[in-house]
């Protein structure tokens, strides 16, 4: 791994240089452990989950009909169990639960169900998810407590899909972006001054019980360096930090650094548009210039795992280990020259006149996606192509998401259908397209036994490889600063997706108890 210092280095060494003093015993001068105050990178755009809100589940506000557990299974919530099959598979059926009752009074009943997926469906609403939900045709109430989904075709993995949050009937007949957020959920909104903070209050009539931290404030803070800061400062009884800022903590007073592996994978995405990034030689020859191992250990500390394909470690039952994409720089080089791609007298190379570069974007403040795009580019000019990279906020970034490449993350561990169909099966936002890879990504979709799903994911894999899609990086480890003041906290494998309102230490806050 080629040596590299982040120009931000400095800042992260001044936060580890203070971090000797215990904080205060909370960030509210709380001392009956009720309420807590954590931080967090990224603010929610909006509360509705047909909008993009909690869709991985742990929203606090609402509930889904099923949730994920620590083990990645699904067990029942809205539900009263886990939801049945056809022989067929082209239909799922759900048994409700009758004591469940909407923060606004408002007993939850299967016309919610209905009234929330069919809202989902139609194309005049505008959810966002509804791209998410693409195979599934439509929703209907059997009884007073059953309700049928209806698909186009089999779909293993379409239950984990049900921790959508399910919204109130009587709500959905306006506009999405005015339905207000009115949940099942252990918590209720209060407050949210946008681009400062968000207060959540505990439902005192949740079905689960009301939880014992009653309030919970979240502070929006987007630069790493700054959140670690101020969480030394005393300003937070947690926060989501980078590993390298996150240790820094470690030894302080009554303070716990808290790692979580996850399936979340950082990669630079490969516009197919591009004459450099659509060209396959130039997917396969960064695929195999990067030296991951070494990325992992220098740059994350250990704090993750080498990945080459899209299937994380952590969905293990479908990794095949065979279909890897070895650090070989010579034969990157080589891949490169037989493709006509030819150095010139700078180092780069070019092909009929057009040099070998290609901008790399990266979200401003993550320190974490900015090492690695500094790294990539390094990997990549070893082997004569030419990576210019642009630090960009999110508003920036979207517009050019088809044209110029992405330190893009994303994953889940709970099925690989989830993490890689969307982002690799034609009609991707990347526009990169392969046969093979397309049948074995449907069949894993369609395959309803495990084993066979299991080999067809295998075979995605190993199609993959040969023409990868994008350049895979690595599983990145998420780490957290917690104040040591409560008791309930049980590690889970998170997604990509993590945070105060998600995943990660707090995924089952309303259990947590003050010590």
């Amino acid at each position: 791994m080629r040596s590299l210092l982040p120009p931000f280095a400095l800042a992260a060494l001044l936060v580890a240089a203070g971090c000797t003093g215990s904080p205060p015993p909370n960030a509210e001068g709380n001392a009956d452990g009720s309420s807590i105050v954590l931080a967090d990178a990224e603010e929610p755009r909006t509360l509705n989950p047909l909008l993009g809100y909690g869709r991985d589940g742990f929203s606090k506000i609402y509930d889904g009909l099923v949730e994920h557990r620590a083990d990645r299974s699904l067990q029942p919530r809205l539900a009263t169990e886990l939801p049945e099959p056809a022989p067929d598979g082209l239909s799922w059926t759900v048994r409700l639960r009758d004591d469940v009752k909407f923060t606004d009074g408002s007993a939850f009943g299967p016309e919610d169900v209905v009234a929330t997926y069919r809202a989902l469906l139609d194309p005049a609403k505008g959810a966002t998810e509804r791209a998410a939900f693409a195979g599934l045709t439509g929703v209907e109430q059997l009884d007073t407590r059953t309700v049928r989904f209806t698909l186009d075709k089999p779909w293993a993995a379409f239950p984990h899909l049900l921790v959508l949050g399910v919204l109130p009937s009587e709500v959905l007949g306006a506009s999405l972006a005015e339905v207000p957020p009115i949940g099942t959920g252990p918590y209720k909104l209060q407050d949210w001054r946008k681009g400062e903070r968000m207060v959540l209050e505990a439902n005192p009539a949740h079905f689960g019980g009301e939880p014992k931290i009653r309030k919970l404030t979240v502070v929006f803070v987007p630069d790493d360096n700054t959140r670690a800061q101020r969480m030394q400062a005393g300003d937070f009884d947690g926060a989501v930090l980078p590993p390298r800022l996150a240790q820094s903590f470690a030894g302080a007073g009554g303070m716990r650094v808290i790692t979580h592996r996850s399936a979340d994978l950082r990669a630079v995405t490969m516009p197919a548009s591009g004459q450099v990034t659509g060209d396959p030689a130039i997917r396969l020859a960064l695929n195999h210039a990067l030296d991951r191992a070494g990325l992992v250990e220098n740059l994350l500390g250990g704090k993750g795992s080498p990945a080459g394909t899209p299937i994380p470690d952590a969905m293990p039952e479908f990794v095949d280990p065979e279909a890897s994409l070895r650090h070989d720089e010579a034969h990157a080089e080589h891949v490169l020259e037989q493709a006509g791609w030819t150095r010139g007298a700078d180092g780069t190379r070019s092909r009929d006149g057009v040099p070998a570069r290609f901008t790399l974007m990266y979200p401003t403040g993550d320190v974490v996606r900015t090492d690695l795009a500094t790294a990539f580019v390094a990997e990549a000019k070893a082997v004569g192509i030419d990576v210019q990279l642009a630090g960009l906020s999110w508003e920036a970034i979207e517009p050019r998401l088809g044209q110029d490449a992405l330190l893009h993350g994303g994953g889940t561990p709970v099925d690989p259908d989830l993490s890689a169909y969307r982002a690799l099966h034609s009609g991707n936002p990347w526009g990169y397209s392969d046969a093979a890879v397309d049948a074995a990504l449907d069949a894993g979709r369609t395959l309803l036994d495990p084993a066979q799903r299991a080999a067809a994911y295998k075979q995605f894999q190993r199609a993959y490889a040969a023409n990868p899609g994008m350049v895979v990086l690595a599983a990145v480890q998420h780490t957290y600063v917690v104040r040591d003041n409560w008791n309930g906290y049980q590690e889970v494998v998170d997604p990509h997706g993590h945070g105060a309102l998600s995943w990660g230490p707090w995924w089952n806050l309303e259990k947590w108890t003050p010590k």
